[in-house]
């Protein structure tokens, strides 16, 4: 949005979609960028009820904000496994050890380090691993991979067994190994011990870098495949068959029933309406009809769009675990279950908030009523809370 680049903030939720390789295969990522600021925090809070995971930003200066803790909440009512990534170590005032304290402080969680910084601030360099004890060091835009420098070898090894201790309380496994022989662990078996612990919200791995110079932002990419969990991780998705209080699932599998969940509405800039989706088991196909329970109509999947920030591409087909945009839509709201008409389902909608402030809107002059009107009409399309509060 031109309001968004002008002020340096995020205003709407933006989605996009990457692949990343990690132990040998390639993982599709489907990014929903959320705003940090407290007036926009409906975005969070519709963004939160599709993801699987959360990566939640902390600055290594400013620590843990009001915001933070508003976000972190809003993450705990939908049970979602989350990482930490303390940005901004090359600023000055940058204290990762302060900010994994506030961590354990201010949001009750149980951080995890898995990395410690080389250098700080101004001379931040790189991070160490603490799993496979690599050093990683960034120069401009590149990156090396190199044993750990000479003066960190005392405080790798403090950090790595405090990492393992706090494994070790929720993995009979590791419990003996860590006295016994802690370097001879396998780096498979302490990721694995991760990824079970943060999927059962017992811990929060935490990672640093610098954003702005494209420092740690590989390493946060791999600790995303290896500890957040995959659609496919999150078990069948729970709904009601129309008109009854009876529930039925639906696992996430192509050859399932279609069911998908609208979570955002916007208009593109030539404000063409968009429906923004995730789609939790089936597939279906560009033209396909599909049926929204709550109006009793039919949905035509008429443009089909793989988001990537402003632009859309169009896609043929759509399947479990997707996250895509339809254009073209007529009577779709958010919160709204687009599924296969002959098996429907009506999922879990979306929570908002009660408004906190009334206003009039009035046109300066009556030529621009037709404007104001649509408007609007718009604005009340992509925030429900208007609707609900006038």
């Amino acid at each position: 949005m031109e309001e968004e680049r002008e002020r340096g903030i995020t205003i709407t939720a933006a989605a996009t979609q990457t692949q990343w390789d990690w132990a040998g295969q390639t993982h599709t990522i489907n990014i929903i960028d959320t705003p940090g600021h407290v007036d926009f925090t409906i975005e969070v809070e519709r963004s939160l009820r599709v993801c699987d995971g959360l990566i939640a930003l902390l600055s290594a200066v400013e620590g843990v904000e009001p915001q933070s803790e508003t976000v972190w909440r809003q993450a705990d009512r939908y049970h979602i496994p989350r990482l930490v990534f303390v940005n901004k170590m090359d600023l000055p005032g940058a204290d990762l050890e302060d900010v994994v304290n506030q961590i354990r402080k201010r949001l009750g969680a149980r951080p995890l380090p898995v990395q410690i910084p080389i250098g700080q601030e101004e001379f931040f360099q790189g991070v160490v691993d603490l799993i496979s004890k690599k050093a990683f060091i960034w120069e401009e835009e590149e990156w090396k991979e190199g044993p750990i420098p000479a003066h960190l070898h005392i405080q790798v090894k403090a950090a790595r067994l405090e990492m393992l201790e706090i494994l070790a309380e929720n993995d009979e496994g590791l419990y003996s190994k860590i006295y016994e022989a802690p370097d001879l662990i396998p780096e498979a078996a302490i990721r694995e011990a991760i990824r079970k612990a943060t999927a059962a919200q017992l811990v929060v791995p935490v990672f640093c870098g610098s954003a702005y110079k494209n420092k740690g932002i590989q390493p946060l990419l791999d600790g995303l495949c290896a500890y957040l969990p995959s659609p496919a991780d999150m078990g069948a998705v729970k709904g009601q068959i129309p008109g009854t209080e009876e529930t039925v699932s639906r696992p996430l599998q192509a050859g399932e029933p279609f069911a998908a969940l609208v979570f955002k509405i916007a208009h593109d800039e030539q404000r063409h309406k968009m429906a923004f989706f995730r789609v939790y088991s089936g597939q279906a196909r560009r033209g396909q009809a599909v049926y929204n329970p709550r109006n009793g109509r039919r949905e035509r999947l008429t443009n089909i769009y793989q988001m990537n920030g402003g632009k859309h591409n169009a896609i043929w087909e759509i399947s479990a675990g997707d996250i895509a945009a339809l254009g073209g839509v007529k009577d779709v709201a958010t919160g709204d279950t687009l599924c296969d008409e002959t098996n429907p389902i009506v999922l879990e909608s979306i929570p908002f908030p009660e408004p906190v402030i009334a206003m009039v809107v009035e046109a300066r002059h009556s030529r621009d009523l037709d404007k104001l009107k649509e408007a609007l009409q718009h604005l009340e399309e992509e925030d429900l809370l208007h609707r609900r509060g006038g």
